[in-house]
């Protein structure tokens, strides 16, 4: 097997987005997308209480891709246009297949809200192929104790499979393309060599701690936290070097035009509008 070689390596700069502070390595300078993933927040630790609630998103249309949840910390609920509410758990994730549209709301829950802590995870967009843009909506949601994991020897290093396969190991999260996601919690010296078909795009993202990149590069919070690697092997080396979380995504790119506009991912603008009007006339159904 042949180990990917690195192509960038770049920070994840905060920005702003309406009332919530985030980071923000993808899009980011340089790097329009990792095809098939469009965009990555990372939010939080943000400190919930009754007087601090700046995460409360109300409903909200999406149409052409599938907007996924990874939440570390805390608790969020769900509504959707499709009748699901569910209560998001830390280590939980939620896979939602927008499609023709769906509406949805997400924020802490009023319990949490109330007894207060720390909220925290992942906001994930990924492109669908327009052949699915205007599929049936979908939604999935895996508890922590559901999702399948993988260590090394000593138990150093834990990758859980939320989607797509590690060496034999299934994600129980359906998928419309071929992708995997992975994160993994890593202690001092854990080490893992991971699979990853080598036609695939590849980034390594880390929410926290330091991890050594094929014995070459290094993942820092606050320097860099996102590597993109060439397509040109079969794997990828992780090494901890110090108490580490991280996310690894992978994916067959798409290689389609986008037209992106707010909430909204098509091939064309003509479609954006369609979108907008489809919205407005209520055919994304409704979620009050």
């Amino acid at each position: 097997m042949k180990t990917k070689t690195i192509k960038n390596k770049v920070g994840s700069p905060m920005v702003n987005m309406g009332p919530v502070r985030l980071r923000q390595p993808l899009p980011t300078q340089g790097i329009e997308m990792v095809d098939p993933f469009l965009l990555l927040h990372h939010y939080g630790p943000y400190a919930i209480s009754a007087f601090n609630n700046p995460f409360d998103l109300g409903p909200h249309p999406h149409r052409g891709f599938e907007p996924i949840t990874l939440l570390f910390k805390g608790e969020q609920l769900h509504r959707d246009s499709l009748g699901n509410e569910m209560l998001v758990k830390a280590g939980d994730v939620q896979w939602t297949t927008a499609g023709r549209g769906i509406i949805h709301a997400e924020g802490p829950s009023k319990e949490f809200v109330e007894r207060g802590g720390d909220l925290e995870g992942i906001q994930l967009w990924l492109n669908l192929p327009a052949e699915k843009k205007l599929m049936t909506p979908n939604y999935q949601h895996v508890k922590s104790e559901d999702i399948a994991t993988i260590e090394d020897e000593d138990g150093n290093f834990v990758l859980k499979v939320i989607a797509g396969e590690q060496k034999g190991v299934n994600g129980r999260i359906l998928t419309q393309t071929e992708v995997n996601v992975f994160t993994a919690d890593v202690k001092d010296s854990g080490k893992m060599m991971v699979e990853i078909p080598k036609h695939h795009e590849v980034l390594v993202y880390l929410l926290d701690g330091e991890v050594l990149v094929n014995n070459e590069a290094t993942l820092k919070k606050g320097a860099t936290q996102m590597i993109t690697f060439h397509q040109d092997g079969d794997q990828i080396e992780l090494e901890g070097r110090e108490e580490s979380r991280l996310l690894i995504l992978s994916g067959t790119p798409i290689k389609e035009k986008v037209a992106s506009w707010g909430p909204y991912v098509m091939n064309t603008q003509t479609e954006i509008m369609e979108a907008l009007r489809d919205y407005q006339q209520g055919k994304m159904g409704y979620l009050y």
